[in-house]
Parts: structure tokens; sequence; C-alpha cells
């Protein structure tokens, strides 16, 4: 394992240097044993020793969702990804392969190979999907774990509170796997669900908690709740999100809620299949990367890549993961950027631009004859997560007189807060939704606490943001 402090200060041609020898390795000795990648190179006339250079990637075709989603024709589909060395495997390619005494060794091979732990994939746009670790993968993860804390700046005299949904899901185990990494006191809640708001707020307070990690939507909630309950947050230094973009009027919001401190509001990018997560040492600085686990390359829509800073697709290839591993995946999210600069903290870390549209996130429906146009939900959390008169909210999608020949309708469920003039939110917000979708909402106001049961805030393992009522012929 590449040495973490030296690793981060590289100068870009010295991280290059070592990316490209990462990834001869890994695809000389690993990447036969990948049945989805062995039969993609022999079908393109490939030979794993092609592949010399992060720029020889492009010889691959890019995979995709589909390739790897489980279907009902194909309910295992997802096991073609895993690494499955066995001995006529390993001696066919013994000559790529420098470590096949070690191999030999069944101890090493199950501690390298051997499927012990697995995350799913949400499953919104597919059929959710199983990504496998080994042991060697569950390091992987508390050595990133550790690295995010270094770049958060934590050390182990902090004290942390997971509020993430406990779920074969990433974000709750990378900060399981993180706080023992880094030797962090840690209550691992399993969120709302689990221990229940109310008994959050009081750990926190109790624990004299400096760190809150959780869901964006979640922790909006547990702050707000904390105020309502005059709980004592006052030890309460770092906030951190993951699962969703954080758009900068949510995280004004919940410092307003937390009072006048210096409380730092980050958070992390992640995808299940890049079997860890990225965060920002501070707010707008853009997610540093770790280029001894992972090549990032983004990509315009005709599937080349683009310069520094440029928009574009991010594709995600492994460089040392065990398991489920990937080579030039197709992620579906868009960002501004990928930048090699150097950082305002003094890193040389390749760093994502954080104004990702999580096309993953949320799949697009089609609101028919209206205009017959497609509406990107991304478009509504900004606005209302964001918006200072807003408590919560939740979009419903149904067709009008519950009649499924009718035209769909969008409603748009608003809390407002106690002050707010409700005429003149309603206004705006419609204003806003058809300047940006061209598509007229209904604007409908609900008390605090019936939306919140509508959301599911504290029983469902993510709050239902959007709902599709509409009935299927």
């Amino acid at each position: 394992m590449i040495n973490w402090h030296q690793l981060q200060h590289l100068k870009p041609e010295k991280i290059k240097q070592l990316q490209n020898k990462l990834l001869r390795s890994f695809i000389r000795n690993h990447i036969p044993y990948h049945p989805f990648y062995r039969s993609l190179f022999k079908k393109n006339n490939i030979g794993f020793n092609d592949i010399q250079s992060t720029d020889d990637l492009k010889k691959l075709p890019f995979t995709t969702k589909e390739d790897v989603a489980p279907t009902d024709k194909q309910p295992k589909k997802f096991l073609d990804f895993v690494l499955q060395p066995n001995k006529d495997l390993i001696k066919q390619h013994a000559t790529l392969n420098k470590k096949i005494k070690i191999i030999f060794n069944k101890e090493q091979l199950y501690q390298e190979y051997k499927p012990v732990h697995l995350h799913f994939t949400t499953g919104r746009t597919a059929n959710a999907t199983p990504i496998l670790y080994t042991s060697y993968d569950l390091q992987n993860l508390e050595e990133c774990g550790r690295r995010m804390f270094d770049i958060l700046n934590l050390n182990i005299n902090d004290v942390l509170v997971n509020a993430f949904p406990y779920a074969p899901h990433l974000a709750f185990w990378q900060t399981f796997y993180a706080a023992k990494g880094a030797n962090v006191l840690c209550l691992h809640t399993g969120g709302g669900k689990i221990l229940g708001t109310y008994k959050i707020v009081k750990s926190v307070e109790g624990m004299k908690a400096t760190t809150l990690a959780g869901m964006p939507g979640y922790l909006y909630h547990l702050t707000r709740t904390a105020k309502e309950k005059k709980a004592d947050f006052g030890n309460l230094s770092l906030i951190v999100f993951g699962g969703e973009r954080v758009p900068s009027g949510l995280r004004n919001k919940i410092k307003d809620y937390l009072g006048p401190r210096n409380v730092r509001v980050l958070s992390t990018y992640a995808f299940t299949e890049g079997k860890t997560a990225w965060v920002e040492c501070k707010e707008e600085s853009g997610y540093h990367l770790y280029p001894d686990f992972e090549f990032i390359e983004i990509i315009d829509k005709n599937g080349e890549r683009v310069n520094e800073g440029e928009k574009g697709e991010i594709v995600y290839t492994s460089l040392d993961w065990r398991g489920s591993v990937f080579l030039r995946y197709k992620t579906g999210d868009i960002t501004k950027g990928l930048y090699y600069e150097k950082c305002s903290c003094g890193r040389t870390l390749p760093r994502i631009d954080g104004a990702i549209e999580r096309i993953s996130e949320y799949k697009d429906f089609r609101l028919t004859k209206i205009k017959g146009s497609f509406v990107n939900l991304n478009i509504f959390f900004p606005i209302l997560i964001s918006h200072k008169d807003i408590e919560e909210w939740q979009i419903e999608i149904r067709k009008k007189n519950n009649n499924p020949y009718e035209i769909d309708e969008l409603v748009v469920y608003i809390a407002p807060k106690k002050k707010a003039d409700f005429e003149k939110l309603k206004s705006d917000l419609k204003n806003r939704i058809i300047e940006e979708t061209e598509i007229t909402p209904e604007i409908v106001k609900v008390e605090l606490k019936e939306l919140l049961h509508r959301l599911g805030m504290d029983t469902e393992l993510k709050e239902r943001r959007v709902v599709d009522n509409r009935k299927k012929l």
C-alpha cells in the first residue's frame, strides 16, 4: 500500500506514472480472473499486455449499469464482475502473475479473493446490484476511511455520531470502517428508523459529539429537532453529508439552526461500484481522490475524454480492489470537471468538482400531454431544499382525477416556516419551477408533522422525497 502522506503531495506527473504502473499490474495479475473482462478482452482481440497506461484504457469499450445489474432472466449477472481465480486460470496466467507461489496458499487466496461482505446499489434505475468485498477490500475501505478523516482534519480526540441508516449500503459502512481505522469513538445509530431522532439528538448532546454524519435531508431534520428541543450541540464542529449533492442553501439553513458558531458543513461523493467514498477538505473544494485505488476519467457525450476542468460524465476504473471490480465504468454522474492543480489545503490529489448532477440518483419522469417533455427531478432538489421559507417538502406525480388515461400532474407539498408568507412562497416556487421545467405545478400547504409522516423521516431508511402515484395501464 502506498504511503498516504507521500501520495497526497505527489506531483501530477508522478501520480500519472504511479497509476500507469498500478493499472499494468492490475490488468495482468487480476483481470484474467474476471469473467466479464476476460471475455471482453478476447472478444475485442485485446491482450492483457496491451494495456500499458491509463491512456490505453481507450482501447476498451465502456462498462454500463446494464452490463452489471441483475435481471429476471439473469439474476446472477453481477457475479461476472467478481474476481474468481482457480487453479487452471492461475496456471494459465502464471507468467503474468509474479505472486503465483503466494496465491497457491489457500489462506492467502481466501484473504485476497473470497467475498465476505457486500453492499447493494439503491436500485432506483435498475434491480439492486450486489457489490462484493473481500477481506483485502475491507482493509482498503478502512484505509480510505483513515484518509477521509485526515482530509477532514479529524483525530482520535473527536467523537462521531453516525446517523446514516443501517443497511447494506456504502454510507453506513464507510463511516463504520473510517471510525474504526482512525480510532475515533463513534456511536453507529442506524438512523431515525433504528434509534429514533430524539434519541440521536440526546446522544449527540450527551456524548458531546464533535462530528455528525448522515444523509442531508435527515440531518436537516435532526438539527431542526435539536433546536426545537433546545439540545446542547455546543461541541459540534463538523457535519458530514453523504448520499446526495448538498446545495449551499441547505448548508446555510443547517448552520442557522446550530447558531452563530463556526461549524463546518462538508459533503462526500460515492457510488456503490466505486467501493469507497471521497470527501472535500472545505466547502466547494471538490472531492479529493485516492489515485492508488482508482483512475477517473471525464468524458463527453461522444465518449471522448475532456480537458481538465471541463464538464462531462465520470468514468471509473479500479486499480487496487478485489471482489467486484470495474474497468471504464460509466457512473451516469455529470461533474463540472476534474482538477489536478494543488488544492488550497496543499494536497495535489486529483479532485472531482463538487457540482455533480446525480443522474443515477433520480429517475426521469415523463409528464405526458405537457409538451411531451421529460422532467429531470434533479432540478427540484436545489430549489426546494435550499429555500429559506421551506421547512420540508415532497413531490408527488399522479394522474389527474386518478384516471390512468388523463394527463400527469406535478404536486409539490410544502411545510412553510412559521413566519413565511405562504402565498408569496407559492407564487415564487411556481414561477421558478415553470422557468426551469416549463411545467406548472400544484403547490399544496401541509403541516410539518403530517409532511414528516409522509416522508417517513423516522420510519424509512431514506425519506420519500419523490413519490410516483401514477397507475399503470
